[in-house]
């Protein structure tokens, strides 16, 4: 399966760069995620939670930077393990250009195999469900990126009394985001 699109970020090749290669970030970033730790200077170990079509099932992935050119690009390689429920493995290609000052294109190519129960669901589901993650990661990415411009004086504010001030103002924003998309699945 190959997927390949560009997204317009508002905000700088410098900081799209510094949130690709934040681990918080991509964290509360990526849908289902359960865990992500670095184990290595370029190799982070994922668990992700994901569901296609019929198929839910616990993912656990290694993931590898290649040809990592700072701020401009890097490739993934992934191989990712869910049981009974199959396979993903493959690359996916990252780059960013500067627009503007306050503007960069992120563009990105993959190419993924799949196998086990997932390869037999059908491709137009396994395709749906794949735009679907895919779009809620760069969804949530786009706002992580803006929120330090829009969020950090509202977040200030209103969490005073709640946060002690040695916490960052990212770290309340990713709390804050975690109890909204704990509460929107718990309904």
């Amino acid at each position: 399966m190959k997927i390949e699109s560009q997204r317009e970020l508002p905000c700088s090749q410098a900081q799209a760069w510094a949130a690709l290669n934040d681990d918080a970030v991509l964290q509360s970033c990526i849908p289902g995620c359960e865990s992500l730790e670095r184990t290595g200077p370029d190799q982070l170990s994922v668990v992700v939670m994901a569901a296609v079509g019929p198929v839910r099932a616990r993912f656990k992935a290694q993931l590898q930077m290649l040809d990592v050119e700072v701020p401009n690009r890097y490739t993934v390689q992934f191989d990712g393990q869910g049981g009974v429920a199959g396979f993903g493995k493959g690359r996916a290609a990252v780059s960013l250009a500067s627009l503007a000052e306050d503007r960069c294109l992120l563009s990105y190519g993959a190419d993924v195999q799949i196998g086990g129960k997932l390869a037999q669901i059908g491709s137009r589901v396994v395709d749906g469900a794949a735009q679907k993650i895919i779009g809620e990661f760069f969804g949530r990415f786009e706002q992580a990126v803006a929120a330090p411009v829009a969020a950090e004086p509202v977040l200030e504010t209103a969490s005073a009394s709640a946060a002690p001030q040695s916490r960052s103002w990212l770290t309340r924003l990713l709390a804050w985001w975690r109890g909204l998309w704990a509460r929107q699945h718990a309904a």
